[in-house]
């Protein structure tokens, strides 16, 4: 008995709308694309409960005529190519020809649409891949789309969206990818009936302004600075935050021929031009538009499309690094020295007659040729080498030494700007650095559970889905056992999504989704050829992103709990990156300074 047989296509499309369709954000957006692709000048979103009850996309562009109207509902159904080659001269949002095919896989559709050539426009109304009806009606030119009910005949999908305040944020995230590269399209996004955004045909920095000018005293983009420039290979401009502008939460966007983009290697590339400008973990923000040949990108690598390829993408990172520093340094940025301040130094007006000439101490016996074991109280040296120099990771007797007259005293550590632990002892001081100590600890940790194969981990109350690219897929199924290890829970979803119901007891839940990025970000720039260092970038990492921020108050016990916890490790001395924890200043190296 044959048992291969062909899906329904209902079915089919139900199956590709879980890569396509995850929420009412991946619905916005195929359908503001294709409104875009129609040429549209007028656009306007209106939602109710985030998406669930109702999304509706109204567009002034050319409309479809009932043939191609009811086609563009079928699967890999498509206007904007017609064999293989054209995907590598897109200029188009979408191409796949699967969006309207899985949107109507889940939800109940309703379409009216009319050409301006037209006399009477179309209504088409489809419920899970079913057409119910389609006759002519009256509609001005363009096309109103309704999705209503989304997920409505799949359950399982529908429990699995987040609240009403989530989803709206996602949203709203969707619409400002796509608002903050079309300037010249209207926009207005309405939700319950209250008005979030209407923004007119304006510049790239006015729709900056709109979006993220509000409730700010001084205007937003007054600290941005441009970014121009124009090669043979890639055209890039846009604008990117001064210093004092950088947060914690950073407006950080890529768009690349009117698409926005996610690509970790180019941000490297302006954090790298930010470097020793921004302090802890503050970052820039930036808007950077690229123009390229469409040769030379692939987009056609995951449904989303905001995954995208550069055949170049090393040339690119250094004219990206290049532009960004020379805008940094041509508005200038960079802070400088001011030579010309007053009453930092007052020479005197008068000289006493009773001054003394200065006198120049010196040992007549000294010969430089002839070692000295006992050198005379007349003759002082000039310089006196450190002696908080570093030292081997395996100097244990050393450290201890070092706190063992501590370890016996009772005087607790002191802050020095919420970022050093200093501790006096009979030569002087020790200063501490707390991060780097704690990155220390618990990357000590993070290691001892991976040797022991048992990580410790907190619930989570609410789930949180992890959407992978299939590249991260992949990587993701190789790291399962090594996240596991380090405290992470993850189940899979759907073909593309993982649940995370655990993470690590010392990672905020705030944290733990970026940390799973970094974690896998991190070792792609390792590549797949050093795994036996997996486990030690993975805790690396992790400790990176569990450790006290640099400027944190800690309390006495905090600060002594973690100094004791230092003194068990076997290299106090250095980070894993090979970076100071621990100095020690002795009273002459003080001394020298009065």
């Amino acid at each position: 008995m044959d048992i291969i047989h062909l899906l329904p296509d209902s079915v089919a499309n139900q199956i590709a709308a879980g890569e396509v369709i995850q929420r009412p954000a991946s619905c916005l957006k195929e359908l503001v694309e294709n409104s875009i692709d129609a040429g549209a000048t007028t656009i306007q979103i209106i939602v109710r409960d985030a998406g669930r009850t109702l999304l509706q996309v109204i567009d002034n562009g050319s409309g479809m005529s009932a043939t191609d109207c009811r086609m563009a509902f079928e699967r890999h159904a498509t206007s904007k190519i017609r064999q293989a080659q054209d995907l590598f001269s897109l200029r188009t949002m979408g191409f796949r020809g699967e969006a309207l095919a899985s949107i109507c896989a889940v939800a109940q559709v309703e379409v009216q649409t009319r050409r301006a050539e037209d006399e009477v426009g179309t209504l088409l109304e489809i419920a899970g891949s079913d057409v119910v009806r389609q006759e002519p009606c009256s509609c001005p030119v363009g096309t109103n789309f309704k999705v209503k009910n989304l997920f409505y005949n799949i359950p399982v999908r529908r429990k699995f969206l987040k609240t009403d305040q989530t989803e709206l944020r996602n949203l709203m995230t969707e619409f400002q990818h796509i608002v903050l590269v079309y300037p010249k399209i209207q926009f207005t996004f309405v939700s319950n009936d209250e008005v979030i955004w209407d923004l007119p045909i304006s510049t790239e920095k006015q729709r900056i302004e709109a979006i993220y000018g509000k409730g700010i005293s001084k205007s937003y983009t007054s600290h941005l600075v441009d970014v121009s420039n124009d090669t043979e290979l890639v055209s890039i401009r846009g604008f990117i935050g001064k210093p004092e502008l950088a947060t914690k939460n950073a407006q950080q966007y890529f768009f690349v021929n009117g698409r926005y983009m996610r690509h970790p290697y180019f941000h490297k590339a302006i954090v790298t031009a930010y470097s020793g400008m921004l302090q802890g973990d503050y970052a820039p923000s930036y808007f950077i538009y690229f123009d390229i040949d469409p040769q030379s990108i692939d987009v056609n690598i995951h449904p989303t499309k905001t995954e995208i390829k550069f055949q170049d993408e090393q040339t690119i990172f250094q004219i990206l690094l290049a532009s960004v520093r020379e805008s940094l340094g041509k508005f200038n940025v960079v802070p400088s020295i001011d030579f010309d301040r007053q009453g930092e130094m007052e020479m005197p007006t008068t000289h006493s007659e009773t001054t003394e000439s200065p006198k120049v101490l010196f040992d007549p016996n000294y010969n430089p040729f002839k070692p000295s074991t006992s050198p005379t109280s007349a003759y002082t040296p000039t310089y006196t080498r450190p002696s908080y120099e570093r030292v081997s990771a395996n100097d244990i007797g050393a450290q201890m030494d070092l706190f063992e007259e501590h370890r016996r005293s009772d005087v607790p550590p002191t802050s020095l700007f919420q970022k050093y632990l200093m501790i006096p002892n009979e030569k002087g001081v020790l200063l501490i650095h707390q991060h780097r100590a704690h990155v220390r600890v618990l990357y000590d940790q993070y290691m001892h559970q991976f040797a022991e194969h048992k990580g410790v981990s907190q619930q989570l109350l609410f789930p949180e889905v992890l959407e992978f690219t299939n590249e991260e897929m992949t990587l993701v199924e190789t790291l399962i056992d090594h996240l596991r290890y380090m405290g992470f829970e993850l189940e899979q979803f759907s073909k593309n999504s993982y649940n995370m119901v655990g993470i690590p007891a010392l990672l905020s839940p705030e944290k733990a989704v970026q940390s799973i990025k970094n974690i896998l970000h991190t070792v792609q720039e390792t590549g797949m050829d050093m795994r036996e260092q997996w486990h030690q970038l993975i805790a690396l990492t992790l400790a990176e992103d569990t450790a006290i921020p640099v400027h944190k108050q800690l309390r006495e016990e905090e600060a002594k709990d973690l100094i004791d916890r230092l003194l068990k490790s076997d290299s106090s001395r250095i980070t894993p990156q090979g970076k100071t924890i621990i100095c020690e200043l002795t009273e002459d190296q003080i001394d020298k300074h009065f």
